[in-house]
């Protein structure tokens, strides 16, 4: 399953105490970890709200906000007057030490977090209208990641048919590129030598070819194409597994540069080096 870790979505709602929104941001992260920004009001779901989300989210990192604008009636607030009388007196004294450059404000003291609470209202209903419009958020989060998700394998897909591209061409030289390097040798060693043991000659030239041939990294690295195909289409996250696979990928590409000795097999590998390192960015998004 190919899904992005890469989302946003939003979800808002009007209760009759007050309008709620969730906001989730997600990028690519190698494990799980949620930052939560809530209202004072529901910091007791905070446990709630990180189950549903792991609940939804594989890996990534998750920022979470919730806002929160109360519809209430005046008459139903009140101040913590010891919070609030602790706020006053550490301004004045941060006040005196700044001197004309400090100005209390009073709405600025009201705005801190507990000094004002609503007393008659339940908290309990509150919680549980945030944890329902949260799964929905989550529910629109995953489509976002599953659309991004899509446009990844698809790329990743153009890649894939590249490698098995280049991997026919470079099958295709092999008969030449081995003719070639037999010719050559012979007429050095003709060079060299009049009276040649072609039966050792022989020999030496079978080891040599074997050193040479490159049909075994060709097949791994068709195999290891077969695996990422397979991949996509798998039930599970599929990040940490294609990042393995890119790893493999790389290493036959790198193992058929170094034993090639032929120029458009050298190519060839270079050019196959380049998509897989652009798979293995993509590969970085994906949960």
């Amino acid at each position: 399953m190919i899904r992005s870790m890469t989302g946003f979505a939003r979800r808002e709602r009007q209760f009759p105490w007050g309008l709620l929104a969730w906001e989730l941001k997600t990028v690519n992260h190698r494990f799980l970890e949620m930052g939560f920004r809530l209202p004072e009001e529901f910091r007791v779901g905070e446990a709630e709200f990180r189950h549903g989300v792991a609940a939804s989210v594989r890996r990534g990192k998750v920022e979470c906000s919730l806002h929160f604008r109360p519809t209430v009636a005046a008459g139903s607030l009140e101040v913590d007057a010891q919070l609030l009388s602790s706020l006053t007196s550490r301004a004045q004294e941060i006040a005196t030490q700044a001197g004309s450059a400090a100005r209390i404000d009073v709405m600025d003291l009201l705005r801190w977090p507990g000094v004002i609470r609503d007393g008659s209202r339940d908290h309990t209903p509150m919680i549980a209208a945030a944890h329902v419009l949260l799964g929905e958020a989550l529910a629109e989060l995953a489509r976002f990641r599953d659309s991004e998700g899509a446009r990844l394998r698809e790329s990743l897909e153009q890649r894939c048919a590249g490698l098995i591209e280049f991997a026919a061409r470079v099958t295709d030289r092999l008969p030449e590129v081995r003719s070639r390097m037999r010719t050559k040798l012979l007429e050095r060693i003709a060079q060299l030598v009049s009276d040649v043991d072609h039966e050792r000659l022989e020999q030496e030239l079978a080891i040599l070819a074997q050193r040479l041939d490159v049909d075994e990294e060709i097949d791994r690295l068709r195999g290891h194409v077969t695996e990422v195909r397979k991949t996509f289409s798998g039930p599970e996250p599929a990040g940490r597994r294609l990042d393995f696979l890119m790893q493999e990928l790389n290493r036959e590409a790198n193992t058929l540069s170094s034993k090639s000795q032929d120029i458009e097999t050298t190519r060839a590998a270079v050019d196959m080096k380049v998509l897989i390192e652009q798979m293995r960015e993509q590969v970085q998004n994906i949960e």
